[in-house]
């Protein structure tokens, strides 16, 4: 009996310890300034409630970077993503935020480099045999050029903001498989599904080598896939077309929000 008293004394003590270093951690986070980069799944396309002044970047209050700030207040906030960025767009136009006194950078880039609009609309309007190509295309420039691309840009986040935690968020699975879903074909779907792991593995090694965070969305959305019956992503809205494929306002803040908060 006394042994279990001093395990549950102790297990006691270390639970303390674990909550008040989880509790600096996001104080931390907190204390400093917050920049948000990125492209469309940073803004927060397809979660409407779009911010009018952002203009065509469609920054949107759902979107989990407004939503991070508004949960912990940090002493800044700069939300600079926008819809559509490339690498090249980050480095030229999202970095003036940045300075010393950043303590929290969130960055959500590559899928526009590696074209993935195109691929999508590759893959609804044409054959399998044409979405598998155009897959295939995209997946040898992510081996070929993306890397050299992400090492740009998280280095000059480095360079502007040395004292900043950065978490480098990735991108979900799109599709649910084995399900009975109207819409493109299991071969099309898996190739995408296969398509953004290559895409996210290549932005982790990247992550990595720079000692930043990568934030891992394909957990929390699981579940959650197109075809799911719970979907977190718009299917091919042909209303809105440019929110096809992008998180809906659930899927900001219950895919995205709980990773960068996790990880920040």
């Amino acid at each position: 009996m006394r042994r279990s008293r001093i395990t549950a004394y102790l297990a006691t003590i270390f639970l303390a310890v674990g909550l008040a270093l989880t509790g600096a951690t996001s104080a931390n986070a907190a204390t400093g300034g917050y920049v948000a980069l990125g492209d469309s799944y940073s803004s927060g396309v397809g979660a409407g409630s779009y911010i009018s002044s952002s203009g065509s970047c469609d920054r949107s209050t759902n979107a989990y970077p407004y939503l991070w700030n508004a949960a912990h207040s940090p002493s800044s906030f700069s939300f600079l993503a926008c819809s559509g960025a490339t690498t090249d767009d980050v480095l030229a136009g999202q970095l003036g935020s940045l300075s010393s006194s950043t303590s929290l950078v969130s960055i959500s880039i590559g899928g526009n480099d590696a074209g993935f609009a195109d691929v999508m609309t590759t893959c609804v309007l044409n054959s399998d045999s044409t979405c598998l190509s155009r897959i295939n295309t995209a997946k040898a420039y992510v081996d070929s050029t993306l890397p050299g691309k992400l090492d740009a840009v998280y280095s000059a986040i480095s360079a502007k903001a040395p004292s900043a935690h950065v978490v480098v968020l990735g991108y979900p699975r799109f599709y649910k498989l084995g399900t009975t879903c109207v819409g493109l074909s299991d071969t099309k779907r898996s190739a995408i599904n296969d398509a953004s792991d290559y895409m996210d593995t290549a932005i982790a090694k990247v992550v990595a080598n720079h000692g930043f965070t990568f934030g891992d969305v394909r957990t929390t959305f699981t579940g959650h896939e197109i075809c799911s019956g719970s979907s977190w992503l718009h299917s091919v809205d042909w209303l809105n077309i440019g929110d096809s494929y992008h998180p809906t306002a659930d899927g900001q803040s219950g895919g995205y929000l709980p990773v960068l908060t996790n990880a920040a």
